[in-house]
């Protein structure tokens, strides 16, 4: 009755980070950190986490001399999270 949510997608900070890219289809490491409200070491392994399953691209690069990381989600990443979605709205329609 009941799919079973996709664990790479079911942390929060994970999620967070999905849904951001989602909207904006690739952002800057800092401005998903500022709006995860997460920390540079918490947020760079769930990036990981992330790349390892295929579902983001992570490109690092310099700018002026400085690091820049860009995430970016891939078409695996959005049918995983289009899939979590859909789960999450069957739980929801259960009862109804």
């Amino acid at each position: 009755m009941f799919k079973e949510l996709d664990p790479i997608l079911h942390s929060q900070l994970r999620l967070a980070v999905m849904s951001l890219l989602i909207s904006v289809k690739e952002a800057e490491f800092t401005f998903i950190k500022e709006k995860t409200n997460s920390t540079a070491g918490n947020l760079s392994v769930q990036v990981q986490k992330l790349k390892e399953s295929g579902y983001i691209e992570v490109n690092k690069q310099f700018k002026d001399n400085y690091p820049l990381t860009t995430c970016k989600v891939t078409p695996k990443g959005i049918e995983a999270f289009e899939n979590y979605v859909k789960a999450l709205q069957e739980y929801l329609q259960v009862g109804k």
